[in-house]
């Protein structure tokens, strides 16, 4: 039953439509804009989920709606402020945006040309893109999923990425998203888009980051669809201040012999909710989920992953890992489907969560369920607490108790880490948690 808040806060949304409408500056015609308006009535059937929906059974929106926000503005923010949130190895190559909104001013893409097209999303719109009919909003369904139908009707902008047939991008390229959050909260959606091609190959770095201790809203929607042979890592970062809100669906359409890993990782924001997916629709794929969360405080982090096997011969690698303080709490929920034509799977799934207080919890519920005969699929969640004899062991050895656990901690984590193959961004990574394990 919808509580008097979730009906006040789901009308205070629908209410901010039409003047979001009213601002779309040419974008309010064709069938897009159509599924907008969709997606809209599909959010006020559906309304914010509540502990009865088993979907969102250890994960209460209740402080979200207790906030208010503004639809995205402008920002004040200068190339100094992103300066600390760039790669210096890369730096050429990353499109920025504040609170939502692409900024040209501080945005640079050497890369872009010979077979890559970025842009935003807010442009491609405009252009009346033929390709956005065929992609945008065809994966990430909106029809029973509040968030996502959210998302949908305030689509503005983003960014899309096209990789042609048989092109391999060697530099990565750098989605900075940056909410001003100094002087308000604002109401986030970016919407991104990746196509890539057959036997195309590309590194993409996504990193959310915050400036201010304002409560802001970020509520992002990822398609991405790799055709045969094609082969492209996706690295998420989300370091945004411990008063924001995250939720975030990504999914992913693989083709015959592609290789896509997805790795996530959420060191920031006071909720967090990860929906990913990843649908194995072809034969001889490989697929890597990789994630990492990090919380203290009061922070909330809840992780919802789904691997569908659908076609024979695939390998799924899904490892997941946390380390919670405070008052923390996590969730995990990790479903793989193998159908019935999926004969000579390989799945594997690990979920691993280590508490470092007592007030400190963890919810884990893997799934695995398997329609075919001839297969090979584990899984398993183990939930521990931080090797007192370990930390003795090394206190023995003059090193001091805090570095020791946070060396201990960081050991727990760092395969993980492994698998991010870009060295400067696994070496932040690094710096970043050994940091905060310190804190912990």
């Amino acid at each position: 039953m919808e509580t008097k808040l979730a009906a006040e806060k789901k009308d205070w949304y629908v209410s901010r439509f039409p003047s979001f409408e009213a601002n779309l500056n040419g974008t309010k015609a064709g069938d897009l804009h159509n599924t907008r308006v969709k997606a809209l009535e599909s959010f006020k059937s559906l309304g914010f989920p509540t502990n009865r929906d088993e979907e969102w059974k250890y994960t209460s929106v209740t402080p979200l709606l207790k906030e208010e926000f503004e639809l995205s503005g402008e920002g004040n923010v200068t190339k100094e402020d992103i300066a600390p949130f760039t790669y210096e190895d890369f730096s050429d190559n990353v499109l920025v945006f504040v609170n939502g909104r692409y900024s040209s001013e501080l945005s640079n893409c050497s890369i872009q040309g010979n077979g890559l097209t970025v842009k935003n999303l807010e442009n491609s719109l405009h252009d009346n893109d033929d390709f956005l009919q065929k992609h945008l909003f065809r994966y990430a369904q909106y029809e029973d999923e509040t968030f996502t139908a959210l998302n949908t009707a305030f689509t503005q902008d983003g960014t899309v990425i096209i990789i042609e047939d048989n092109v391999v991008i060697d530099k990565p390229l750098h989605l900075l998203y940056l909410t001003d959050a100094r002087t308000e909260g604002t109401f986030n959606n970016p919407r991104n888009l990746v196509v890539a091609g057959v036997n195309s190959k590309m590194k993409i770095v996504e990193t959310f980051h915050t400036l201010g201790d304002k409560a802001a809203f970020n509520n992002v929607v990822t398609e991405a669809v790799v055709a045969d042979g094609g082969n492209v890592e996706y690295i998420r970062v989300q370091d945004e201040n411990t008063n924001s809100f995250h939720i975030c669906n990504f999914q992913t359409e693989l083709s015959r012999s592609s290789n896509f890993s997805l790795l996530n990782f959420d060191l920031g924001s006071r909720l967090v909710r990860n929906n990913l997916g990843i649908r194995l629709g072809a034969r001889d794929i490989e697929a890597h989920l990789i994630g990492f969360y990090m919380g203290t405080g009061n922070q909330h982090m809840d992780n919802h992953t789904t691997i569908d096997h659908a076609m024979p011969n695939c390998l799924s690698n899904e490892l997941y890992k946390g380390v919670l303080g405070g008052s923390a709490r996590g969730v995990f929920n990790g479903k793989v489907f193998v159908r019935q034509d999926a004969q000579k799977t390989n799945a594997y799934q690990t979920n691993q969560a280590m508490l470092l207080t007592e007030t400190a919890g963890v919810d884990t519920k893997p799934q695995l369920e398997i329609y075919a005969d001839d297969v090979k699929c584990s899984h398993g969640a183990t939930v521990g607490q931080m090797d007192e004899e370990a930390v003795f062991y090394l206190r023995s050895r003059g090193i001091p108790e805090d570095v020791a656990r946070a060396q201990l901690q960081y050991a727990f984590a760092s395969d993980v880490f492994n698998y991010v193959s870009i060295e400067s961004v696994r070496q932040r990574l690094d710096e970043k948690v050994l940091e905060r394990f310190s804190n912990l």
